[in-house]
């Protein structure tokens, strides 16, 4: 039970920061934190499509959490599923949370954020091609392709958000999370 309100307070702390950072210029002299609250909403992120954060909160559980990382990322998973219900997509997240979070896992003793950030924003890069094999058995090698070529775009700003969050928040919020998992031990 501890451990999933302390992943709640992460990524609410997390979703606070992130949009506190990427307020446009002329905002950010009149912050309104009503309206800052409601939109770092995990929910309401996660609706709205906007979820860079998941790649730092799978790597930061696999570190932080070991074996016990699948909870929290296969709860996500099931949540996705219950929200947009079951797709061909669906298959993905079986898998591809599961990929990043040994990757972070094999990595767990980098201490450096720019390492962090690379293995994040490459896999933002490899998102798509690392969905494509469910569209390779449902549609072909055509379609599978052409499916992975036409989100490039999308993986170009996932890498970006991916390498600039990790690099920014993955360290302090490793941190964190470690002081407050060893405090409920």
């Amino acid at each position: 039970r501890g451990t999933f309100f302390l992943q709640a307070f992460c990524l609410a702390a997390a979703g606070v920061l992130f949009r506190l950072v990427c307020l446009p210029d002329g905002q950010q002299t009149q912050i309104e934190w009503k309206q800052t609250l409601k939109q770092t909403n995990p929910l309401q992120a996660f609706l709205d499509g906007k979820h860079f954060m998941n790649v730092a909160f799978v790597m930061l559980f696999a570190v932080v959490f070991g074996k016990k990382c699948v909870y929290p990322i296969y709860t996500y998973v099931v949540m996705e599923f219950l929200f947009y219900g079951l797709h061909l997509w669906s298959v993905n997240y079986l898998y591809v949370w599961a990929i990043l979070a040994f990757a972070a896992w094999s990595l767990r003793k980098m201490e450096h954020p720019l390492g962090w950030a690379v293995l994040s924003g490459g896999f933002g890069m490899l998102f798509g091609l690392l969905c494509a094999p469910v569209y390779l058995f449902s549609g072909g090698p055509g379609f599978a392709v052409s499916w992975w070529i036409s989100g490039i775009p999308f993986d170009l700003t996932h890498a970006a958000g991916n390498f600039v969050i990790a690099l920014v928040l993955f360290v302090p919020l490793r941190r964190l999370l470690t002081k407050l998992y060893a405090n409920i031990q």
